[in-house]
């Protein structure tokens, strides 16, 4: 099978951080499959934009706290490829899909911690491991972390652990994949302006000066600061890139 364009896959591609890889991916030249969990009429709206870019686009229901539907899930990956795309192989996996918890240390609940592993860890370790099969070899897998894996900040002991774990996993990946010529990175974003954990470094003026403060660019993250590094680590031009963890945080805490 021949296809036009390379592919990706990009989790959590409805809104936020998600969103906007999955507009700079199409901008890129590729064609993107992306995920949301329960908001199809904003994913529906995403793939709309995608396509006035001049790419194909769809968009697939994906719970990743759920790693039991994850064949299930590529199923109709695999269909979708065929059918839409004349191919049997994506390019690149995103693992962007997340939530975030703030809670203190000593406050973190059993069902809280839970759910971050589910969502933030084991989801994207058994997604990644199931797509091994429809990934194509000379491809890649962008992981997702956060500047708070470097610097820390009280309430996300839980959150930044989990993304300490797949900046860990991330090098294992690119170990274990290289003989496929897969490469595997890791973007970790500082705070960004999204709805992220409920709004808060957009809504909040003075968290939102407080994090500028401490950025030696001077503000905070835009989702648009995000999505160009992801794609660009989905173009040849990156390709010795590899096993590397990029903070895209306008110089945070340094």
């Amino acid at each position: 099978m021949t296809q036009t364009s390379k592919i990706a896959l990009v989790t959590g591609g409805s809104r936020g951080l998600g969103k906007n890889m999955a507009l700079a991916l199409a901008k890129k030249g590729l064609a993107v499959i992306l995920t949301y969990n329960s908001k199809e009429s904003e994913a529906l709206e995403v793939v709309s934009e995608i396509e006035k870019l001049g790419q194909k686009a769809v968009s697939i229901q994906l719970s990743v706290d759920d790693s039991k539907s994850f064949a299930a899930f590529f199923e109709k990956v695999y269909n979708i490829l065929q059918s839409k795309f004349n191919t049997d192989k994506f390019d690149f996996l995103v693992n962007n899909a997340g939530i975030g918890i703030y809670a203190p240390f000593a406050e973190t609940t059993e069902e809280q911690f839970d759910s971050l592993v589910k969502i933030q860890f084991k989801g994207p370790f058994f997604l990644s491991q199931e797509a091994l099969p429809y990934l194509a070899d000379g491809g890649g897998i962008v992981n997702i972390s956060t500047g708070l894996a470097r610097f820390s900040l009280p309430g996300y002991a839980a959150y930044a652990s989990m993304k300490g774990a797949m900046e860990t996993l991330t090098k294992y990946q690119a170990k274990e994949l290289g003989a496929r010529r897969i490469r595997v990175n890791i973007v970790a974003p500082g705070a960004i302006e999204t709805d992220f954990g409920g709004g808060a470094v957009r809504d909040n003026a003075g968290l939102n000066a407080m994090i500028a403060g401490e950025t030696a660019l001077g503000r905070v993250g835009l989702p648009d600061d995000i999505g160009g590094v992801v794609a660009f680590l989905c173009t040849d031009d990156a390709r010795w890139v590899n096993a590397q963890r990029i903070e895209v945080s306008g110089g945070q805490h340094l």
